[in-house]
């Protein structure tokens, strides 16, 4: 058999193959051993096994009845994110030779046996199988007389607990070989790394060794195989409760299944209540909103009477008075978009820096005046930062107040801008200095109705308050209508065409001009609903 891996041709010949019941072509005598008794029909793989010490019924769940799995606890932002990272993290130990993906995973394995048989020192994807145990280690160093080390790369910026089980697999897999591993190390995003030219990736890296760790979870590592495997042999969906490994370390896709049994609403739809207080109130059997109702703090009480009675909007006119009777005109409403990517793509930013590159300006000069609009929109391909903050300090005189809806995002960027340009910064923080918060009035619950559902983002605050107006419906907005997807449109735009680049320009410009929109119409419920009180 001639393999070709990463340009250069490999012969491979060995004819002792068991290409196992679900097309997984095992070598008995290479790399990899199977045994297809022991492994039964359903195959333990790296994210398999990390699933099933969240929780063994999430794995019962994804082999017997994957369609109830809601994909919508997927961020595909942060997949792609994992994927950059790793890409750029696989030359960190020097050249290295990549094992193509395939689906046909035999493949992934003869490729890495011929690359460790020819003496490659680091191979990216290395995959390894053994009594149906699947994983592809992000970089192994191989060196040689069968020694090596293991490297698992995360978008993380520091080492997370469920990090360690996930290189504990990788670790007791490659043992089962007889292999000596010298290191097991985790890489992670050191967040402190500013940029300046090209990318340092032994700057950007930041590499743990968890040897000690991996191996003192050697022994949990195979009784959870043991265990998991007798879990998975049950016919019958298992009875297990909800519990905190629901929702950590990671919301799972079967969260409405094992839930759909509970009282609508109940606790978890409680806003701004701590997890770890919803758990201790579920476990003390406060479920139900009418179970609730003596047992929370005042502000979710405020959530629960509104939803178990029919009772008018709670406002309070005075303090809506006082936080309304604070702004001065000219009035400006302002709303920035922004990316943040793991790895810095400008000078003088860090990972996961946040990077502005649009805003939208509504403004009033006057008392009753024409109602105004100005947006400033980067083209993708170079640092946007200094063009919007020119482009703010045009658009935003000195002095004036300002308007953002949660403005801590907006005042921290601002403050950024104006120590990365200081001939801009006394402008700069002069509109810093000088911003409200229209979030101020909904947070303190001084005006609440029930379709806010006990949140006080925006995206509940407008429907609750225009559930009837199309104009003010993001769902209605073509391409973007939320800011991840603004994001993740301006990061696509510089591989668009032209054309295809002026169609989602436009998109753009208009969710980010409905987010200043609606503050305006938020600014002027509030007026209408306290104007015999206003100084």
């Amino acid at each position: 058999m001639i393999i070709q891996i990463d340009g250069k041709i490999y012969d491979y010949e060995d004819d002792s193959k068991d290409w196992g019941k679900d097309g997984h072509g095992e070598l008995k005598n290479g790399l990899t051993y199977v045994a297809p008794d022991d492994v039964g029909d359903y195959r333990l793989s790296k994210s398999r096994f990390c699933s099933g010490v969240q929780c063994p019924k999430m794995l019962w769940l994804k082999k017997n009845r994957p369609e109830l799995f809601d994909d919508s606890v997927i961020n595909e932002a942060v997949v792609a994110t994992g994927n950059d990272v790793g890409d750029l993290a696989m030359g960190l130990l020097g050249d290295y030779t990549e094992v193509p993906f395939d689906k046909d995973v035999s493949k992934m394995l003869i490729a890495t046996e011929m690359l460790l048989k020819n003496g490659v020192e680091n191979i990216a994807e290395a995959s390894f199988s053994y009594k149906g145990l699947f994983c592809s280690i992000d970089i192994l160093k191989n060196k040689g007389n069968n020694h090596y080390e293991i490297y698992e790369v995360k978008c993380a910026t520091s080492v997370h607990p469920q990090y360690v089980p996930d290189l504990a697999f990788q670790y007791y897999l490659i043992k089962q070989f007889g292999y000596e591993v010298d290191k097991a190390c985790l890489v992670h995003i050191n967040n402190e790394y500013i940029r300046q030219g090209d990318i340092d990736i032994h700057q950007l890296f930041v590499i743990e060794d968890l040897t000690r760790d991996a191996e003192d979870l050697y022994e949990m590592v195979d009784r959870t195989i043991t265990s998991l495997r007798e879990y998975l042999k049950q016919t019958e969906e298992p009875n297990k409760e909800i519990g905190e490994c629901c929702l950590k370390p990671y919301c799972c896709g079967f969260w409405k299944h094992c839930t759909e049994h509970l009282p609508k609403p109940n606790l978890f739809d409680l806003s701004g209540t701590f997890t770890k207080n919803k758990w201790k109130l579920y476990d003390s059997g406060h479920v139900s909103f009418e179970e609730l109702f003596n047992v929370v703090s005042d502000k979710a009480r405020l959530q629960v009477e509104h939803e178990l009675y029919d009772i008018p909007p709670h406002i309070d006119v005075s303090a809506i008075s006082d936080f309304l009777n604070g702004l001065t005109y000219p009035l400006y409403f302002l709303d920035f978009e922004s990316f943040f990517p793991a790895i810095p793509r400008y000078d003088n930013s860090k990972p996961y820096g946040q990077i502005c590159f649009q805003y939208s300006l509504h403004y009033i000069e006057e008392e009753d005046g024409e109602l105004k609009h100005k947006e400033f929109l980067a083209y993708p391909g170079k640092d946007p930062r200094r063009a919007l903050a020119e482009s703010l300090c045009r658009d935003i005189p000195m002095g004036v107040c300002t308007l953002a809806y949660n403005m801590t995002f907006e005042r921290l960027r601002i403050s950024e801008m104006a120590e990365l340009f200081s001939d801009l910064s006394e402008h700069l923080m002069s509109i810093h200095d000088n911003m409200k918060d229209l979030i101020v009035p909904f947070r303190g619950r001084q005006y609440y109705c029930r379709d806010m559902k006990g949140s006080y983002s925006i995206k509940y605050v407008l429907p609750a308050l225009f559930p009837d107006d199309p104009a003010l419906d993001y769902h209605n907005l073509e391409g973007v209508h939320n800011g991840g997807e603004a994001a993740n449109t301006f990061l696509r735009m510089e591989k668009m065409s032209p054309e295809e680049l002026e169609e989602y320009r436009g998109y753009l410009l208009k969710y980010c001009g409905l987010d200043t929109y609606a503050m305006v119409k938020i600014w002027e419920s509030l007026k209408a609903v306290t104007a015999p009180f206003l100084s």
